[in-house]
């Protein structure tokens, strides 16, 4: 008889370390990836109307006040709203992705139909699309939150301003540049704005403000993500892309966009190719055996950057790589910049008419009507938006620069694009590379005042051949130099390499922990969440 109580004690003793909390840690909110956040979130330790709270604080303190980011166009209204809804709908149904309830910012050329999609364009004030972008389509329908519009270069070109927008500021470094074009999504997911961020690139608009400010980018490869509903600049080299502070947020939202859209043909090109689970390629030994190119033709810009990525090839040899030099011939190297701007620059007034198209009548519907209003601007209103004369005379220029059915664009368009492709791809099988890797900037971010329109920090010599070819690039940053601002080092592979990417991108992520929080945007009170160990 005496074995019942012994039995009862035990019962009593299991049932007690049941219901016991799990072993926690307590991690700052910029530090939270997105699969910390789930655990968070079905932890109950947060919920995602506390997640927007914290994240509109952050905003209402760092770009509305303090340092004055200037990063923010426009807030959605019912964000809190959505996540309250979106709190409910996990308890009741459980999540619908990993994005369920997670705040998203969007460069301002995705078109939202509850905020305006302006481009950054005084041109196209107040515009609001009939309907969503696919990319954000696919946002919405995963669970995530749209919780602001950003800013950028105008029209995703130019300098890193816009005429609606104004001067976005570093936040690593008020004085220095964002880089452009997607510089506001940079800014914004470097000061923790938003959980995950999006962009487009079309020669480097994603990755020279990952780098700037100190965060991971994507540029997919050509056609992975659709483009439907994205403000064009160049449908030959346009593609979105996201905007994160680790490698594994990129992995875990990419999957959730990704498929063939019968509005965009080049996402023909993805089917059968595209994964809908990214984060079953992180393995932080993925570096062990892999052979990784470095591009030295994109160094010697800057010294300190320089040493930044000679260590960073330190760290993936320590890992288990083998480093080999690749060379690009040097007559492509002089010439990218023609090659570029010939398809570049033709396609822009074609394909921005086309755009024009979906807005309102009061809106212009050309890009020479675009030329003649712009000239009626030329001052600043109170509110600062107001003349952004860099951008308004490359209108002229892309206007000028011919049509897409002249020999110019079309021998450039058919026949150097796929030579280069043939060069890329032979530099990859000779050295029997899995990627390679080369600085993203050769020089740190230059002053906003060095280049009229605030477009100082070039030097992203090797991003075009990513659109070129229509191949992927992912950012990672690197490190820091003497006067504190951030490196990034770009891993570049062949078409719908992602996978491979991600791996040896998150390998060196959890080898080197580079990133860092700015130090003009420092953690507010209430910014500490417990997270559940993982088991």
């Amino acid at each position: 008889m005496k074995i019942l109580p012994r039995f009862l004690a035990t019962v009593a003793t299991v049932a007690l370390l049941a219901s016991a909390p799990a072993s926690a840690r307590t991690v700052p909110l910029d530090q939270l990836t997105v699969m910390d956040i789930n655990a968070a979130f079905d932890a109950g330790t947060l919920t995602s109307e506390k997640l927007v709270q914290l994240t509109l604080a952050r905003i209402a303190a760092y770009d509305e006040k303090g340092p004055i980011l200037n990063a923010v166009m426009a807030l959605n209204p019912n964000a809190l709203a959505q996540a309250k809804a979106l709190d409910a709908e996990r308890k009741a149904k459980g999540p619908r992705s990993p994005m369920h309830g997670i705040p998203v910012v969007l460069k301002d050329n995705f078109d939202t139909v509850e905020m305006p999609t302006t481009g950054g364009s005084i041109l196209l004030e107040g515009n609001v699309p009939p309907d969503d972008a696919y990319m954000v389509k696919r946002l919405r329908d995963a669970g995530a939150i749209i919780l602001a519009k950003v800013n950028l270069s105008e029209f995703a070109a130019a300098g890193t301003n816009s005429s609606l927008g104004g001067q976005s500021k570093n936040p690593h470094n008020l004085l220095r540049s964002p880089a452009g074009s997607s510089g506001g999504t940079g800014v914004a997911i470097a000061a923790n704005f938003g959980t995950v961020g999006f962009g487009s690139d079309t020669g480097g608009s994603i990755r020279g403000p990952s780098t700037a400010n100190g965060v991971v980018g994507l540029k997919p490869t050509h056609g992975l993500l659709s483009r439907d509903g994205i403000i064009p600049l160049a449908l030959s080299f346009d593609t979105g892309g996201p905007l994160t502070r680790s490698v594994t947020d990129v992995a875990a939202v990419l999957g959730t966009m990704t498929g063939v859209d019968p509005a965009d043909d080049a996402t023909k090109k993805s089917a059968g190719k595209f994964e809908k689970d990214y984060t079953k390629f992180l393995n932080a030994n993925s570096l062990k055996g892999a052979r990784i190119g470095i591009a030295r033709d994109f160094m010697k810009q800057d010294e300190e950057v320089d040493w930044i990525i000679e260590t960073a090839l330190h760290t993936m040899k320590a890992k288990g790589a083998t480093i080999v030099e690749v060379r690009y011939p040097k007559w492509l190297l002089d010439s990218m910049g023609e090659i570029y701007t010939t398809i570049r620059w033709p396609e822009f007034p074609v394909q921005i008419g086309e755009y024009l198209k979906t807005t309102g009548p009061k809106y212009p519907k050309s890009l020479a009507e675009m030329i003649e209003r712009s000239k009626q601007i030329v001052s600043p209103r109170p509110d600062g938006a107001g003349p952004n004369t860099t951008r308004w005379i490359l209108f002229e220029r892309e206007l000028a620069s011919g049509s897409m059915n002249d020999y110019k664009y079309k021998s450039m368009h058919d026949h150097m694009m796929p030579l280069i492709r043939d060069i890329v791809d032979g530099i990859f099988a000779s050295n029997k590379l899995d990627a390679y890797v080369y600085p993203t900037s050769g020089r740190r971010p230059g002053p906003i005042a060095e280049v009229p329109g605030g477009g100082g920090g070039g030097g992203y010599g090797g991003t075009n051949y990513a659109n070129l070819t229509g191949y992927p690039d992912l950012i990672v940053p690197a490190g820091f130099t003497n006067d504190d601002l951030p490196v990034g080092i770009s891993f570049f592979g062949p078409a719908f390499s992602e996978p491979k990417l991600l791996a040896l991108g998150y390998a060196f992520e959890q080898a080197s922990h580079a990133r860092r929080l700015p130090i003009n945007t420092p953690n507010l009170d209430g910014e500490m969440i417990e997270v559940p160990d993982k088991k």
